[in-house]
């Protein structure tokens, strides 16, 4: 069998992202093994079987990802929890993960998120977009989990060749949904396509990518899609008159770039420092 013929191992398969992922990549004649703690709702698409699987479990983890050319990681909390409800699955999880990804010379997309860098702010006017190689500032527990998630993958990277892409993720919804989103809004066509020239592409190295439709309002510039030729054909910008208006009119979240999950549990008296390193 060449690496080409290999299964694709996609965690979280039972999630709206899962779940889609599955029927795309299915329908684009990938073998899948998936995996998730919860039952698979749908059908199984052709060519795929589907295992109940603890992240937690690494003896597991490394039996279901036996013969895999590549690990779709989607799994783990993927919301704004508590710290002890993040730390199994995204931490201890996600090394699980990666020691497959070890054995069996496979390579990750990590499914990573804006949340890893929340807490810069908001660029206006001509003010530069933020670069992939820019600091983290992780806006709660799961954007910590998820720059943590980063490292691993550059850990693993350069002390085990395994080679990883970190997708940032912005807003991936069928639509946009508020104001917010006509900068960050992911299609699910248009994930589904990187995830698909992840796998196709020749070498990926260690990399980062925006995740994020064509928006003209985004926040974000230079990354390294180049890498595995993919570029997004959909745009937010076609709901902008559904959704221009709608802003939460919190000063905090509409300050900074991972909104909402900013201004959860926010104590500080005023703006948190524009500098990476202000000692203020």
């Amino acid at each position: 069998m060449t690496a080409s013929q290999k299964p694709v191992l996609l965690t979280g398969a039972s999630g709206n992202l899962g779940r889609m992922l599955a029927a795309e990549l299915s329908a684009r004649g990938h073998s899948l093994v998936l995996t998730d703690i919860k039952p698979f709702p749908d059908p199984l698409p052709e060519g795929a079987r589907f295992t109940t699987v603890d992240l937690g479990d690494g003896l597991a983890m490394m039996r279901i990802a036996e013969g895999c050319q590549a690990i779709l990681h989607f799994g783990g909390v993927s919301v704004d929890r508590p710290f002890e409800e993040v730390l199994d699955p995204n931490i201890r999880g996600l090394y699980h993960v990666y020691e497959a990804a070890r054995r069996e010379g496979a390579r990750v997309l990590f499914a990573s998120s804006n949340h890893s860098i929340g807490f810069h702010e908001r660029p206006s006017g001509n003010a530069a977009k933020l670069d992939a190689d820019c600091a983290f500032r992780p806006d709660s527990f799961y954007g910590l989990s998820k720059a943590y998630g980063e490292l691993m993958g550059r850990l693993y990277w350069d002390k085990h060749g395994v080679e990883n892409l970190n997708v940032r993720i912005g807003s991936c919804f069928p639509e946009p949904v508020d104001a917010r989103m006509l900068s960050t809004w992911l299609s699910f066509a248009d994930l589904a396509r990187l995830c698909a020239d992840f796998i196709a592409a020749p070498k990926v190295g260690h990399a980062v990518i925006w995740g994020a439709s064509d928006n003209p309002a985004t926040y974000w510039g230079a990354d390294h899609r180049d890498r595995i030729g993919w570029q997004p054909q959909d745009s937010a910008e076609a709901f902008r008159e559904q959704v221009g208006g709608k802003v939460s009119g919190n000063p905090v979240t509409e300050r900074y770039q991972g909104g909402a999950y900013c201004a959860s549990d926010y104590s500080r008296a005023g703006p948190s420092p524009r500098e990476t390193f202000a000692l203020d």
